[in-house]
């Protein structure tokens, strides 16, 4: 379980993650700093973030728009040369021209995490790159949107694995690295990875270590040691609701589901929660539903199961469909559901 913040306070030391134990050895050579991971949907970011920090924060599945508001994983570590670095990376939901409400929210909420970072990860899919020679429209698309921020942009081409020609990346790679004369220089580096196999990871952070603070004493720091995200366990059990919906369900309907958390008993071992799942349409509450239940049945048990894995107890979990409709068309409702998981 992620060590974070809660209703009664910090995250016990019992309960703290099982992160690897860093290098006694004290070095003056020490960096932290906020880094954003950006991209379109779909080109890994969440599964990086996960690579990153070690654990599974957040949820991933191959339907795009799966991310929904800004999630924070602290990467702290020490290098081969007994360097640390810690980095508090930001997961953002993809970027995209927004079809909708939602789409335009979504899009609010990763460029709103561009504000305070030293550097931007913008994440592409590298078997587009090898396909294209150059990056796809809808990357150019994301980048023309970066260049506002005014950030360090370091190219992180994912799914390498994937490349079944690498001959054809190469000479791509040597045109995104080139800038024409009195051009500004797009990229501060390229770092291929694959994130699923966790591939270059370890380069990625040293390249991105460059464009932090240093840490003096401790000072310049920005969490404690062991902790890996600023959220609460009502957060990521709603998102393990969301992640099973997103699985067993299809077309528009997981796209209309938001999840609040809005009952969490602890006894014990055991943690009584109690989630409304809000749905847009009556439509989409039978499918929800399903036959006397059995759709209903299926997504909370395999979010019961996570959740189980995810606080290391056990879980009773209730569930609940409320029809909200046209929510996802309301920016308020869409806010307030995204960002805090209620509603006004």
């Amino acid at each position: 379980m992620p060590r974070t913040p809660n209703e009664t306070g910090p995250a016990s030391s019992a309960n703290a993650p099982k992160k690897a134990a860093k290098s006694a050895k004290k070095t003056a050579d020490v960096r932290a700093g906020r880094v954003a991971i950006v991209g379109r949907p779909n080109v890994g970011k969440s599964t990086l973030l996960n690579a990153l920090v070690g654990q599974r924060l957040a949820i991933t599945t191959p339907k795009p728009g799966t991310t929904r508001t800004v999630l924070l994983g602290v990467h702290d570590g020490t290098d081969d040369e007994g360097r640390r670095t810690q980095i508090a990376f930001l997961d953002t939901p993809g970027l995209e021209s927004p079809r909708s409400v939602l789409g335009r929210v979504l899009v609010e909420e990763a460029q709103g995490a561009l504000d305070g970072v030293d550097a931007i990860a913008l994440m592409v899919d590298a078997t587009d790159v090898a396909r294209a020679g150059d990056l796809a429209p809808a990357d150019q698309r994301v980048l023309a949107l970066l260049g506002e921020a005014n950030k360090p942009v370091v190219l992180v081409l994912n799914k390498v694995d994937r490349v079944k020609d690498k001959g054809k990346l190469l000479p791509a790679l040597e045109k995104l690295a080139t800038t024409k004369p009195g051009q500004k220089t797009r990229f501060t580096a390229l770092v291929p990875i694959s994130a699923s196999r966790g591939t270059g990871v370890s380069g990625l952070v040293s390249e991105l270590r460059g464009h932090l603070g240093a840490v003096v004493d401790g000072v310049g720091l920005l969490y404690e040691d062991d902790s890996l995200t600023d959220r609460p366990e009502r957060f990521f059990v709603a998102e393990l609701v969301r992640e099973a919906i997103l699985g067993a369900t299809r077309e528009e309907v997981p796209y209309g589901t938001a999840v609040l958390v809005d009952e969490w008993v602890e006894e014990g071992r055991m943690v009584r929660v109690g989630v409304t799942i809000v749905v847009e349409k009556d439509s989409h509450k039978g499918i929800l539903i399903g036959a006397r239940g059995s759709k209903l049945k299926e997504i909370g048990e395999a979010a019961r199961i996570a959740m189980e894995s995810f606080l290391e107890r056990k879980v009773f979990l209730r569930t609940f469909v409320k029809v909200v409709p046209g929510w996802t068309k309301d920016a308020e409702k869409v806010r307030r559901l995204v960002r805090d998981g209620s509603l006004p």
